[in-house]
């Protein structure tokens, strides 16, 4: 253990101010568990402008925070080199970026976080990838199997601004993806509660639940092949495993979903050479954090899933 053993008072930037207190010393004080972190708030050990606070107390900028002395657990993987081949994969993956915000087109196969066994997320390459940026965090998650339009904000302002599109819906993420199945052209909503269970293992399992989190999704057919069918999904709400469970509930399952799809569709698609979700986040609109401008951003499907569609279309044409 590291023992960080002197007082520290921290000023509140404007980048900073705006999130809550149990979250700022989350990121200040890395390898602390959540535990202590509300324990020392919760002793009056941590203060802000000399007084006591709750853990859902929101910073201003200017505020004088008191963080006391504590043990810090070691890192147990070392800090992720810029010299790894994945991190400079990550380079060629970046769709656009100033100084607000960066847009990448991640890979299938990579995890937005380290954790969980994992000591590589995009979001650590990206921080070995920029080692001058102070501020780098997610705006939103994909999944680890789903590939495409991730955004990240560069400053916290910049993030507070787009958390605000999310909570007020106007941001629009459209993802396409392949289905098992005739998708029924008048299928265009599933409106059906989500709950989120958390398995033994550690894994997480949505399923339709009437106790659970209203969800919606729209959906709109791209393209029909023999049993497939390419949709657009746009989720209006953002919850685990949404589209994946969305599409299951309607009665076509995402091709090699490996949680919630169907082996022997699967098994018709062997010879496209697919052997991963199809499930692509194409698509990106939101307003810019900083000039206001609308933007759109589009992401290229990778080479495994633009050769499905095409012996899919091979398919069509020989029938």
């Amino acid at each position: 253990m590291n023992i960080q053993n002197q007082v520290q008072f921290i000023e509140i930037s404007d980048d900073e101010a705006g999130q809550r207190i149990d979250n700022f010393l989350l990121t200040k004080l890395k390898g602390v568990p959540k535990s202590m972190i509300y324990r020392i708030i919760r002793k009056g050990e941590v203060r802000v402008n000399k007084g006591r606070i709750k853990p859902e107390y929101k910073l201003l900028e200017g505020d004088q925070v008191r963080v006391p002395p504590v043990r810090v657990a070691e890192r147990e993987t070392a800090p992720v080199s810029a010299k790894l081949g994945k991190v400079a994969a990550l380079a060629d993956c970046i769709l656009f970026e100033d100084d607000y915000i960066l847009v990448l087109n991640k890979p299938s196969g990579t995890a937005v976080h380290g954790g969980s066994g994992l000591s590589f997320g995009v979001i650590e390459g990206l921080r070995a990838l920029r080692p001058e940026a102070r501020f780098l965090e997610l705006v939103h998650r994909l999944d680890r199997d789903t590939s495409g339009i991730l955004l990240v904000a560069k400053k916290r302002s910049a993030l507070r601004a787009l958390h605000e599109q999310l909570r007020l819906k106007q941001m629009q993420k459209d993802y396409l993806a392949l289905v098992r199945g005739n998708w029924q052209s008048h299928t265009k909503v599933v409106q059906a509660p989500l709950l989120k269970n958390i398995l033994q293992s550690g894994e997480r399992v949505v399923k339709v639940n009437s106790e659970g989190k209203p969800s919606e999704t729209r959906f709109k057919v791209e393209e029909r092949f023999e049993n497939a069918t390419l949709i657009k999904a746009s989720p209006v709400t953002g919850r685990t495993h949404q589209i994946r469970v969305h599409t299951l509930y309607a009665g076509h399952p995402i091709a090699f979903d490996d949680r919630y799809g169907d082996r022997q569709f699967d098994s018709q698609l062997a010879d496209t050479g697919l052997n991963r979700l199809f499930l692509h986040a194409s698509a990106l609109k939101f307003t810019h954090p900083n000039t206001g401008e609308e933007m759109r951003l589009q992401a290229p499907m990778d080479a495994g899933l633009t050769r499905c569609l095409k012996v899919l279309r091979n398919r069509k044409t020989a029938i």
